[in-house]
């Protein structure tokens, strides 16, 4: 749909209709300040009405018991957006400001993740036994009921899908929120949702909101059954909080400070590289963002000059310019705040690069710190900064690496074979790689530690973190001859 200009407008999408709202929001492009289109801005009247449409859905249709019509719909809703993938990576760079190879790494794990819950929905697992003559138990899984989903704005296609396919997969029913900072993004899934014709009316609903009225009541409301939310540590203590009256079980992947451990015998040519990707990824606006580089004393010098150069050379441009190697932020407020973050951090670190601000351009910085307990180490940036720290020993890296809140993930660089998995056990944190970054299998949990959520997503895990477990008991009559 377009507006009155010409632009395209993205409206919510509940109870299998098109709605829109009387609020309707500019979408901008962060990196030229372009208006892109405008979208409906929901709230309240939109949480309550994709409740109402989920809940009729679960109680009234046979959608939670018909396993291939799950599949076939997940299947379906994979090969529409494999069709529509350009459209899909285009419009990302333009309105989230990521670089199009970011965009298209952004689809290009999503199909496969439609795909995968697809398949899963068709597998069962369960235990029986006969615990004595006659009395028999077993175990079936069966849907929670309705999920509420609250995505972010960083990767919103996958992290959405993420969160969506298992619970749709399980056979809840899902109302959604999605944020405003890719409201024509959220337009193009919702037209997806709309095409997939196996998809009944009612099953995965969708709205986009700027303010905070809608997500409360998804979270607070006794008619959802289930929430998984994705996003910062202080929203996820405030949802478990509005969530403690009804005791309604949480999915929560939250705030992350990953440290990247490279030891002496590290190959730097491979190192330095991938540490520059972990830093700069979309902005370093990722929950899984390289933001601490810890250096073992060996090669300290080495790697320090060698990251300073790297991320020097980093080319810092529009999203949609083939050119670029990092996009702008969200927004021109985000990367001042980011700038400050770095300024202010110069009063207690050694500030080895800041990169400069132009609107919401910001280039990489690289702080050096040895306190672990200031702010720029304890605190999620969520931008393109990294901080370096210095270690002499394994024990000491492994305290370091624990020092923060968060345990979300962490990588380990070495050619030692052993040192990683020894190393590993200590860390706290839900996935830890080694001589990579950012990996991640739809079919393995990821999820994080300490202050960096609860609950699994992907896998196995993902799919039952939706479902609910019913233990039955049959007597049977002894037999009468």
């Amino acid at each position: 749909m377009t507006d009155n200009t010409g632009l395209p407008h993205a409206r919510h999408y509940i109870a299998g209709q098109w709605t829109d709202s009387a609020q309707r929001t500019e979408s901008v492009n962060p990196a030229t300040g372009e208006v892109l289109g405008t979208f409906a801005d929901g709230g309240a009247q939109e949480a309550r009405a994709g409740i109402a449409a989920a809940r009729l859905a679960f109680d009234t249709t046979g959608w939670s018991r018909d396993r291939h019509l799950r599949a076939k719909a997940l299947f379906e809703m994979a090969g529409l957006l494999e069709e529509r993938r350009e459209e899909f990576i285009t419009l990302l760079a333009r309105e989230n400001g990521k670089i199009l190879g970011e965009a298209a790494f952004e689809i290009d794990l999503t199909i496969p993740k439609l795909r995968y819950y697809g398949a899963l929905a068709l597998s069962d697992h369960g235990g029986a036994a006969e615990v004595k003559p006659g009395l028999y138990s077993m175990t079936l899984r069966e849907a929670a009921g309705v999920a509420a989903v609250i995505a972010p704005w960083n990767s919103p296609v996958v992290l959405a899908v993420r969160s969506f396919a298992p619970a749709l997969a399980a056979g809840c029913t899902v109302v959604m929120k999605l944020p405003a900072q890719t409201g024509l993004v959220n337009g193009l899934l919702s037209e997806l949702v709309a095409a997939t014709k196996s998809l009944p009316a009612g099953v995965l609903n969708i709205f986009t909101e700027s303010g905070n009225e809608g997500a409360p009541l998804l979270v607070s409301s006794p008619k959802v059954d289930v929430v998984s939310y994705t996003g910062s540590t202080v929203v996820g203590r405030k949802i478990m909080e509005q969530a403690s009256a009804t005791l309604k079980p949480l999915s929560l992947e939250l705030g992350g400070k990953s440290p990247m451990i490279v030891f002496d015998d590290a190959d730097l040519d491979v190192t330095v590289p991938v540490l520059t990707k972990a830093i700069t990824t979309f902005t370093g606006q990722f929950c899984m963002t390289g933001s601490r580089i810890l250096a073992q004393s060996g090669i300290a010098d080495e790697l320090r000059r060698r990251m300073i150069a790297s991320l020097e050379a980093v080319k810092v441009g529009p999203g949609d310019d083939p050119a670029s190697e990092m996009g702008a932020m969200i927004d021109e407020r985000n990367a001042e705040r980011v700038e400050n973050f770095v300024t202010d951090a110069a009063a207690y670190a050694n500030v080895l690069l800041q990169g400069p601000r132009k609107g919401a351009f910001i280039h990489p910085s690289l702080v050096e710190v040895e306190d672990v307990s200031t702010p720029i180490v304890q605190q999620e940036v969520f931008g393109p900064v990294a901080t370096f720290e210095v270690f002499d020993s394994e024990t000491e890296a492994i305290g370091r690496a624990n020092a923060t809140e968060y345990g979300l993930a962490a990588s380990v660089w070495t050619r030692d074979v052993d040192r990683p998995l020894r190393v590993a056990r200590e860390i706290k944190a839900g996935t830890v790689w080694t001589n990579t970054w950012a990996v991640v299998h739809d079919q393995f949990e990821e999820g994080g530690f300490k202050q960096s959520g609860m609950g699994r997503l992907n896998g196995m895990r993902g799919l039952e973190e939706f479902q609910e477990t019913k233990h039955l008991v049959h007597a049977a009559p002894a037999r009468r001859d």
